[in-house]
């Protein structure tokens, strides 16, 4: 089993738990579900959670919720610990550089600041 610890910043904000308190009820239940998906199942089909490629080591989780699709960006660290960074609503196809560059901010700075 893994644990998913959300990011905050060096002045406390959560910015994946700001995200999920803009959705509908709904959507962040069908988002806690895949979170739940993530953290207890060995393996994870690709449909919820994804290896992104020519990153800094960052997985995508993976939510379809009508016809939002939204996603949650996160690293493993020390194993089985997950690092949510940051959430949005995806409106393309490929997944928003500004947003891969913000969750590799985010993992260093998490890294740099619990050696």
């Amino acid at each position: 089993m893994r644990k998913i610890v959300f990011y905050k910043t060096l002045k406390g904000n959560n910015p994946v738990r700001t995200f999920l308190n803009t959705l509908s009820d709904k959507q962040a239940k069908k988002i806690a579900w895949v979170l739940r998906l993530v953290r207890d199942l060995n393996f994870v089909p690709k449909e919820y959670f994804k290896k992104l490629v020519n990153t800094d080591d960052l997985w995508e989780i993976r939510i379809q919720s009508g016809n939002n699709i939204f996603r949650i960006l996160c690293f493993f660290e020390k194993g089985n610990l997950i690092v949510l960074t940051n959430g949005f609503v995806k409106k393309t196809q490929k997944t928003s550089n500004r947003e891969i560059k913000l969750a590799e901010k985010r993992k260093r700075e998490y890294l740099t600041r619990n050696k």
